[in-house]
C-alpha cells in the first residue's frame, strides 16, 4: 500500500497518511502528493468535499519524519524546507472544495499543521493536537502557520501551545476551538466524517468557496521573506542538531540556546 492513500467515494474524496508503524509520520513525497490532490481537486466539478485522515487510531500525522532532516546543512536547507511546507499546507488551505480533518490520536507538527488549514475538524477524546517542538527538535513555526493557529484559537493559547509542548486532548481542543467537534472513538469518527462531508458536499458551492475565499483576504500574514530571520536562528542553531540526535536516540535534549 502506498505512503497515501487517496480514494472517491462518489462526490467525496478520502486522503488517508498510510504509515501507522511510523504514527503516520510525513515524508516529503506524501506532502508533495497531497498538495497535488488538492491541486487537482480545483479543477474536478464533481468533487464537493476532502476527508483527511490517518490510518488507525494511533495518529492523524504525527509530523515530518525526522529522517527528512538528516540531510540539512546550510541556511538554504532550512529556506527551502519552510518553503515547501508553506507552498503544501497553502494548498491545502486554498483547495476549492471543503475539507475536514478526522483526528484520532497524535495530530501533532506538520500533522497539526495539515489539520488547521482545513475548514472543519473533528477529533476523537483520544486525540492528542499540538506542537511539542520546544521540547524535541527545537526548530520553530512559519509565520503563515502562527497565522492559522492564531485565527483559530487567538495568540494566548498559541503560546501556551508551543511554550509548555503541550498537547490538547480532544475535548480540551473542542472547548477553546481547536477543533469543532469531539466523538467518541473511532469508528465514531469515521461515520461522523462521513456524514458531515456529504452534508457539505450537498451545499451550494459558490458560497462555501467565496466564505473560504473571503475569510482568507482577511487574514493578514508576513510573508515567508519577512520571516527568514526566525527560521534560521532556530534550524541553523546547536540547539536543532542537539534535538535531531536527543529524538533519535530516544534521549532528553540538552539545550544551549546556540
Amino acid at each position: 500500500m502506498p505512503d497515501l492513500v487517496h480514494e472517491r467515494r462518489g462526490d467525496v474524496a478520502w486522503i488517508t497518511f498510510n504509515r501507522p508503524e511510523a504514527r503516520n509520520a510525513l515524508t516529503f513525497a506524501m506532502y508533495e502528493e497531497l498538495a497535488k490532490i488538492c491541486a487537482a481537486a480545483n479543477d474536478d466539478p464533481g468533487l464537493h468535499a476532502i476527508v483527511l485522515r490517518g490510518a488507525g487510531e494511533k495518529a492523524f500525522a504525527s509530523g515530518t519524519d525526522i529522517n527528512q532532516f538528516r540531510e540539512f546543512k546550510t541556511p538554504q536547507d532550512a529556506l527551502d524546507y519552510e518553503s515547501r511546507i508553506d507552498r503544501i499546507l497553502t494548498a491545502v488551505e486554498q483547495c476549492r472544495v471543503p475539507t475536514i480533518a478526522a483526528i484520532s490520536g497524535a495530530c501533532t507538527g506538520g500533522g497539526a499543521g495539515i489539520a488547521a488549514c482545513c475548514d472543519l475538524r473533528i477529533a476523537t477524546k483520544n486525540a492528542r493536537i499540538g506542537f511539542p517542538i520546544a521540547r524535541t527538535l527545537g526548530n520553530c513555526l512559519s509565520s503563515a502557520n502562527l497565522s492559522r493557529l492564531t485565527a483559530l484559537v487567538g495568540s494566548a493559547r498559541v503560546k501556551e501551545m508551543i511554550f509548555t509542548a503541550k498537547l490538547f486532548g480532544g475535548e480540551e481542543a473542542g472547548r477553546i476551538g481547536l477543533v469543532h467537534e469531539v466523538v467518541e472513538d473511532l469508528p465514531a469518527l469515521e461515520a461522523r466524517a462521513a456524514a458531515l462531508a456529504t452534508e457539505v458536499a450537498a451545499m451550494a458551492p459558490l458560497t462555501l468557496r467565496s466564505t473560504k475565499l473571503g475569510l482568507q483576504r482577511l487574514q493578514q500574514r508576513l510573508s515567508r521573506e519577512e520571516a527568514e530571520d526566525l527560521i534560521l536562528m532556530c534550524y541553523m542553531s546547536r540547539d536543532f542538531r542537539e534535538g535531531m540526535d536527543a529524538f533519535l536516540n530516544k534521549r532528553p535534549p540538552k539545550w544551549s540556546g546556540e
